[in-house]
């Protein structure tokens, strides 16, 4: 298992390994989240706007002719797509930010972006959704590319929920995974015992007294101590 560094990621300077990047679920997250934001801006693109007369230069929006409804779909559409590459990036240079206060200010502004668009593909899906029901007699070749908008602005909602959990995630394990011991103390005994030393003694198997006790000496035995000679 690879060493986990602050918030989440992998050590500082540590070997990068494309496989594995690909494979993490914030990046693949992240690209679903850019694949939908495509899709919802290609349909609205393709076939929003439409001209009720051929003399009339003016376009409307398929959506009841709201044109906001279609400027705003393509609108987070657009941005989603740029801040999906964005972190995609950043889920890149993430692996590289040597600072704790760096990373802990992407994560930061990872959770925090990411449920704001969940909020703001709520808005407009619920937007273009009342729209639509509102049209009465939509343009020729227009139904499916603007229900699939509508139906990848619902599915965009989880995506970047997604994304703003796992953002929570990482910012819950905050620096501990930097400072914490890459070590664990080995056998199960309790604290301040000893194992039994070679040849010691004693009444209880696994434990034996300091080899350096002082003994009390029986009482009334003397000692005798001869000056050494030089």
């Amino acid at each position: 298992m690879d060493a986990q560094g602050a918030y989440g990621g992998g050590k500082a300077g540590g070997a990068f390994d494309p496989q594995a990047f690909i494979q993490r679920p914030p990046v693949i997250v992240r690209a679903v989240c850019w694949l939908f934001s495509v899709i919802v801006m290609g349909c609205i693109s393709a076939k929003g706007w439409y001209q009720k007369e051929k003399d009339d230069p003016r376009e409307y929006c398929a959506y009841n002719d709201d044109t906001n409804a279609c400027n705003y779909g393509v609108g987070i559409s657009v941005i989603a797509f740029v801040a999906s590459v964005a972190f995609i990036v950043g889920e890149y240079l993430f692996e590289q930010m040597s600072s704790v206060k760096t990373r802990k200010h992407y994560v930061l502004a990872d959770m925090g972006f990411s449920a704001f668009w969940a909020f703001l593909y709520f808005v407009g899906f619920c937007y273009l959704s009342n729209a639509w029901g509102k049209t009465e007699t939509p343009p020729l070749g227009t139904a499916n590319n603007m229900q699939g908008a509508i139906a990848f602005c619902f599915f965009s909602i989880f995506a970047w929920v997604a994304c703003a959990f796992f953002a929570f995630q990482r910012f819950r394990v905050g620096a501990d995974a930097a400072f914490a011991p890459s070590y664990e103390v080995e056998g199960g005994g309790e604290a301040g015992s000893f194992p039994a030393y070679a040849g010691a003694g004693g009444d209880e198997p696994g434990f034996a007294d300091p080899p350096f006790q002082q003994r009390a000496m029986p009482q009334g035995q003397n000692i005798d101590y001869t000056a050494p000679t030089y």
